[in-house]
């Protein structure tokens, strides 16, 4: 690249490559004289300008194909350099392939004489051209159009037939239009402004013919004659940072840390001018914006693809895609490898693309292209790492931060492109842009606007949201300063993005999308970039460390929580894959031991206890809202707080198994629960002094859509239930009989009448005996072995048990035992 502006800084290097005939024992000499590690040579990457490292004649002979191919599916196109690219994108008039092969060899697109062709080859009606309408899809239909019954300004005047003169013609006594309406009798010479200022609240302009209203400056007509205010902060290139609208007037501030441009009048940051990082393929660079200072901070890289700075440690982060490694090093060391760490190696990493810093609670978060999944890791050393989102991913590219609020962005450019946002914990997840979006390659963060920046390298634009995805707005839309852009940065009133087909380095205004500049060129595939300044990363509270807890307390890692409500977590902890969260929702406890150890399924009434809780922590203000698009993001739920802690009875409720317990008519009815119910999770929530609970697992979230529908099915059940004792017991009382058959050997008190009401049944003497002093109890019995209770014995050599007479209803009771070898049949005369 040319620095110089006389270009003398580079007038000897052609020499100087040329006089280097060797290379050095660990590199391969190019065709073109350039030396490069000779681990590149073969490896079906070309490095060499020229490709020499990647010639058939030294990998392999003639047709021999590359160490490593790309298999391209059956719904992409490969190019002729071995890229691959959708099917439906080749001859769509828009070079998609790096070598543009998508567009060779594609047939001619002609319209028939009545039709006007767009620019991209596709052709509508004649009579649509420079109809004010945009018909093409890229809007060359209304170019170049020059209106000529256009009839506007102080300057001209419209006939009532339509035509069109100059207004100097006008009431001048010469008849220029041909329905002489130009020179109306009553009209000429009247000034209509000399009574009540003709109406208007303002400025009143006489005209030959007529009058008009007028406004000063600062206020606009909202009718013919009145004049309002002009709210200038509509207009999204008013201010650079904050607006504010006054009557006839507005006024521009910054936010703290900027101050106002006398010059531009647009905000600028205190302190350093700023600099941007870049990656180059195999290097990484520097560049001033504004002093065009050009460096080289690291070397040697095969594929450094994504990058990012913790700005307050002046510490790099980068990702090699190459090597499937994620790098950390301080950058005036980063030349050095000795003093390059490896965070994450290729054991965890398949297809790196997007890389972030978490600068407030140092961590860093990336996307995984092979893996289809956003992953977090701690940022110094790596060594703690957890997969966030991993559902409903396509093709994830950029992801950017905002530790404030503790939410998390990324762009997905597969079959159905968008841009989502998370927790920073993996909660919360929703889709904010899915429309007119087709390659979302990267995105940044403007913090100080609470804006969303991105480029879109297939409808060669550069768009932006509020972090709401909201408000949207489209700041530079050309396929001629947008050839292929892949990533982006901003700060203050400038956006910086890398095009690889132009191989350059570009920005522009933010606000107008117009002064496009170039800063770097000349490059060989750049693609990450960012903005270093103290301001783009500004200082907060580490949530993780505000208390003498390091860590949060957290055994694990501690992940910022979205600040969704003012009662929002300030943080949660979270556990390894394969380990879930202990009893404290702190510790970590292998996964197995949560899913296999069970408890005794719960009564009904532990049931009804548990459905109160669960409704208490709907009803107060929720941690978190549902995801939109993640069925595996954690799902948090606060526990209750010191205001709505259930007592200790209804603790002793909950934890009680159903052995403790007098099933209720419900549970007999088979209304039970699962006893599998897993009490704990891999994330907890944590807020000051309050503790949050994550969510149980699947089947408690089934059974918070069922326990709410069973006490009405219960009560329909019931209902019909009494309705059919009620008929029995009516045709008893008709008939003068009562008949009761012992079917079911376990039998309850569910009235509240006497204990001579009870009922004791024993099928032996042992069961009998056992069975004394315990009639609150359950009383447990084994099957019967081929005996029929309502038939005769069964076969096997079996005896059918005794069976004892019962005192009923209000009789006095019997104080002898009757035992009978066959089942009674107890009759009782009408009362």
């Amino acid at each position: 690249m040319t620095t110089a502006a006389d270009g003398s800084d580079e007038l000897k290097c052609s020499t100087r490559h040329a006089l280097r005939t060797t290379c050095g024992p660990h590199e391969f000499r190019c065709n073109a004289s350039e030396c490069v590690p000779v681990m590149w040579s073969c490896d079906g990457d070309p490095d060499c300008p020229d490709g020499s490292d990647e010639w058939p004649e030294r990998c392999g002979g003639e047709g021999s194909p590359p160490r490593h191919t790309v298999n391209c599916t059956g719904e992409e196109f490969r190019c002729a350099n071995g890229e691959c690219v959708r099917l439906a994108w080749k001859c769509d008039g828009d070079p998609d392939c790096k070598d543009k092969s998508d567009e060779a060899d594609c047939p001619l697109l002609t319209c028939r004489p009545d039709e006007f062709q767009c620019g991209d080859g596709s052709c509508i009606h004649g009579t649509k051209q420079c109809n004010k309408v945009l018909d093409c899809p890229d809007h060359s239909d209304e170019a170049g159009c020059v209106n000529a019954t256009k009839c506007e300004g102080p300057r001209k005047f419209l006939c009532k037939n339509g035509e069109c003169i100059d207004s100097a013609k006008v009431c001048d006594n010469v008849k220029d239009c041909k329905d002489r309406s130009d020179e109306p009798k009553k009209e000429c010479g009247l000034n209509e402004c000399s009574l009540n200022n003709g109406g208007c609240s303002h400025i009143c302009l006489d005209l030959p013919i007529g009058y008009g209203c007028q406004c000063p400056a600062g206020y606009q007509l909202l009718d013919k004659r009145t004049c309002g205010d002009i709210d200038e902060c509509e207009s999204s290139s008013a201010c650079s940072q904050i607006c504010i609208n006054y009557k006839g007037d507005f006024k521009c501030e910054c936010y703290e840390g900027y101050e106002i441009d006398p010059v531009s009048k647009t905000c600028k940051a205190e302190g350093k001018s700023p600099y941007l990082l870049f990656t180059n393929r195999h290097e990484i660079r520097r560049v001033d914006p504004v002093k065009r200072d050009y460096s080289q901070v690291l070397a040697t890289q095969k594929n450094a693809v994504a990058l990012d700075v913790d700005v307050a440690n002046n510490r790099l982060f980068w990702c090699d895609r190459f090597h499937r490694n994620i790098y950390s090093a301080m950058i005036p060391e980063a030349g050095d490898p000795s003093q390059q760490v490896t965070l994450v190696d290729s054991g965890s990493l398949l297809s790196p693309e997007g890389l972030a810093l978490d600068w407030v609670q140092h961590n860093i978060y990336w996307t995984d292209s092979g893996h289809k999944s956003v992953s977090v890791a701690s940022a110094y050393d790596g060594l703690k790492r957890r997969v966030l989102v991993d559902t409903e991913l396509s093709e994830p590219r950029a992801i950017a931060l905002d530790p404030q609020y503790g939410f998390m962005y990324w762009s997905d450019w597969g079959s159905r492109a968008k841009i989502e946002r998370a927790g920073m914990n993996g909660v919360d997840r929703q889709v904010l842009v899915s429309e007119n979006i087709e390659w979302p390659n990267g995105i940044t963060l403007d913090v100080a606007n609470r804006r969303l920046y991105w480029v879109d390298s297939k409808l060669h634009l550069i768009s932006s949201v509020d972090l709401n995805g909201a408000h949207r707005r489209t700041h530079l839309s050309s396929s001629e300063r947008l050839g292929h852009p892949y990533s982006l940065a901003v700060f203050e009133d400038r956006i910086y993005w890398t095009d690889r087909e132009r191989e350059a380095v570009y920005s522009a205004n933010r606000l107008t999308g117009q002064e496009v500049t170039t800063l770097a060129e000349h490059l060989n595939d750049p693609l990450s970039i960012v903005v270093i300044h103290p301001l783009r990363q500004p200082r907060g509270p580490d949530s993780c460390n505000l208390g003498l807890e390091v860590n949060g307390g957290c055994e694990y890692l501690c992940l910022k929580a979205p600040q969704i409500t003012e009662h929002s977590p300030k943080y949660t902890c979270a556990c390894p894959t394969g380990q879930d969260l202990g009893p404290d929702m702190r510790g970590c406890v292998p996964a197995n031991e949560s899913t296999t150890t069970s408890s005794p399924a719960p009564t009904r009434s532990a049931l009804i206890t548990r459905t109160k809780v669960a409704d208490d922590e709907n009803n107060s203000p929720p941690a978190s809202r549902s995801p939109q698009a993640d069925a595996g993001a954690p799902h948090l739920t606060p526990a209750p707080t010191s205001t709505t802690n259930p007592s200790a009875k209804e603790k002793e409720r909950l934890n009680n198994t159903a052995a403790d317990r007098i099933l209720s008519p419900t549970d007999a009815l088979g209304l039970g629960v699962s006893p599998n119910v897993k009490e704990d999770s891999n994330l907890s929530h944590h807020s000051g002094s309050e503790h949050f609970l994550l969510g149980e697992n699947l089947t408690v979230a089934v059974l918070g859509v069922v326990i709410p529908i069973v006490p009405i099915v219960a009560t329909v059940v019931f209902g019909l239930l009494c309705t059919g004792i009620y008929l029995v017991w009516r045709n008893y009382r008709q008939n003068s009989t009562k008949s009761m058959n012992f079917d079911n050997p376990v039998y309850r008190k569910t009235t509240g009448e006497g204990e001579e009401d009870e009922i004791h049944i024993g099928r032996t003497d042992a069961g009998l005996a056992g069975h004394q002093g315990h009639h609150h109890g359950h009383h447990q019995y084994p099957a019967g072995g081929g005996c029929g209770i309502g038939g005769g014995g069964g076969g096997g050599g079996n005896t059918c048990p005794q069976f004892i007479a019962l005192p009923l209803g209000g009789s006095m009771p019997d104080p002898g035992t009757h035992w009978y070898t066959e089942q009674p049949m107890l009759s009782t005369a009408a009362k």
